[in-house]
């Protein structure tokens, strides 16, 4: 038996991309990138030069035709990539083609990609590229009367660059997110590799998805993958990005703000643990949180607060009148808050947010107050992405971390899919009795730990919430299902 050729693979460098491209493009070939306006495809095409240069020492030609290499030099600065200086240490080479697609002289007689193919060439003998990224196909194509002239000129094209081992970029437009693969219908027969790029409305909201539709001879990870474009780090395929392997996990307990809690949990829950937990509006989940920030201040350590359902002085008035300061504990140092409403930026958004407060302040804790708020800004499917990715975020920095959230009548909620990749899992609910509403929390799941099966009673006053004697005649708590008034409660 003959063992199948290995395709070698050439890192992109894009966050996330590698990882559901198995390990990057495949070398010495060229990958078609697709999508609509607005996609990322000129970004991803600058992106894959870029980070071939600083992160591999690999240099690269541009070939634009729709954005002057000026224009480009200063997105690219945005990014932290310095593209002139690449260009003084012939790293980086444009080959400007956007005067002539911009020519609006129809063609006479037979137009072919001869003198274009020669100076690409030109270019990468020149600077000894690796890479070469073109954007885009779609304003070459003005310049050709038919269809078997644009296949004839594309193998030409693809010809030249696979002849010179490179490994490229050939970014070309679509007229819809779901509807073929390339405008004109032609491209993706041509070139060994495509990538679709999605900006699609879903739900009246607007997202951003990247699909590998074939890597010829090679494997790839199928379906569609959120990204984002993120000012710093450009784009971001969300949750792939951070998502790494740990050879440990924490044995280390911390305390949850309340001892009586703590009890239920096994002692405190582990140090690199994720908590969710899902209780009625007004049952009491906001006041957990404000005392899991309290244990962190309380042990010297930092928590990051954020929250998507009230005002940072709605927060403050209600941590008061429980007896905590949040002003004097921000002041401290130990703790920063950030109140804002979901509706204020997509979850992704929300996400890199997050990500930037956690890299620049360091904490021990995070609390996510409100998660489902973010429902209102994201499908069932974003919003497991956030968790998950966020999951990734927290697990490798050891960072312990609380989410709240409330039940939702929506169908495709995915709250309880959620609970199904958190560590430890917690309902607190309002039970109704004879002539009174009272709260019950319960232990869904706690990983790796025993915990109180019981349903117990909670109780609330200005002191905080306590956590009393197991509850009676509760048939029904979990929040997928209906919670019937009890007739044993006294």
């Amino acid at each position: 038996m003959t063992d199948r050729p290995t395709i070698q693979r050439i890192l992109t460098g894009i966050s996330g991309f590698d990882d559901i491209a198995v390990g990057g493009l495949p070398a010495g070939r060229s990958t078609l990138v697709s999508g609509t306006t607005g996609s990322g495809k000129t970004l991803f095409a600058l992106e894959f030069l870029a980070r071939g240069i600083s992160g591999f020492d690999q240099p690269g030609v541009f070939i634009t035709f729709d954005e002057r290499p000026g224009d480009l030099r200063v997105n690219a600065r945005s990014l932290g990539f310095d593209i002139a200086r690449w260009e003084a240490e012939g790293r980086w080479m444009f080959v400007d083609a956007s005067l002539e697609a911009g020519e609006q002289t129809p063609t006479v007689g037979t137009y072919d990609l001869g003198a274009l193919t020669a100076r690409i060439e030109h270019a990468v003998r020149q600077i000894g590229a690796r890479r070469v990224s073109l954007d885009s196909l779609g304003s070459v194509f003005t310049r050709f009367a038919d269809q078997d002239l644009v296949r004839r000129e594309l193998y030409r094209l693809a010809g030249m660059l696979d002849s010179l081992g490179i490994t490229s970029v050939i970014t070309t437009e679509r007229d819809a997110d779901y509807n073929g693969v390339t405008r004109q219908g032609v491209e993706e027969f041509v070139f060994d590799n495509v990538v679709i790029l999605r900006h699609v409305i879903r739900g009246e909201r607007r997202h951003r998805t990247v699909e590998i539709v074939k890597f010829r001879g090679a494997t790839h990870r199928t379906g569609e993958w959120l990204f984002t474009i993120d000012p710093e780090d450009g784009l971001v395929v969300i949750p792939v990005a951070f998502l790494a392997p740990r050879d440990r996990a924490s044995s280390e307990r911390v305390s949850t703000g309340n001892t009586e809690l703590d009890a239920m949990v096994g002692g405190g829950v582990f140090r690199d643990a994720v908590v969710l937990l899902i209780g009625s509006h007004g049952g009491g989940k906001t006041l957990a949180a404000l005392q899991f920030a309290d244990a962190a201040y309380r042990a010297g350590e930092r928590c990051l607060f954020h929250a998507f359902d009230e005002t940072r002085g709605q927060l403050g008035r209600n941590a008061a009148g429980w007896g905590l300061d949040l002003d004097v504990m921000e002041a401290s140092g130990l703790l920063r808050v950030a109140a804002t409403y979901s509706e204020v930026a997509s979850v992704e958004d929300h996400f890199l947010r997050i990500r930037r407060d956690i890299a620049d302040f360091a904490p021990a804790r995070l609390v996510i107050d409100g998660i489902s708020a973010l429902e209102r800004r994201a499908t069932a499917r974003t919003l497991l992405d956030f968790v998950i990715a966020l999951g990734g975020v927290v697990r490798e920095r050891e960072i312990t971390t609380l989410f709240t959230s409330a039940p939702t009548a929506r169908g495709t909620s995915p709250i309880m899919e959620i609970a199904g990749i958190t560590d430890v899992t917690l309902v607190l609910r309002h039970i109704e009795g004879p002539g009174t509403v009272r709260r019950a929390i319960a232990v869904m799941q706690t990983r790796g730990s025993a915990h109180d099966r019981a349903i117990r009673e909670v109780a609330i006053d200005d002191t905080g919430m306590h956590v009393g004697d197991p509850y009676p005649g509760i048939l029904h708590l979990l929040p997928d299902a209906p919670v019937p008034p009890s007739d044993r409660e006294e």
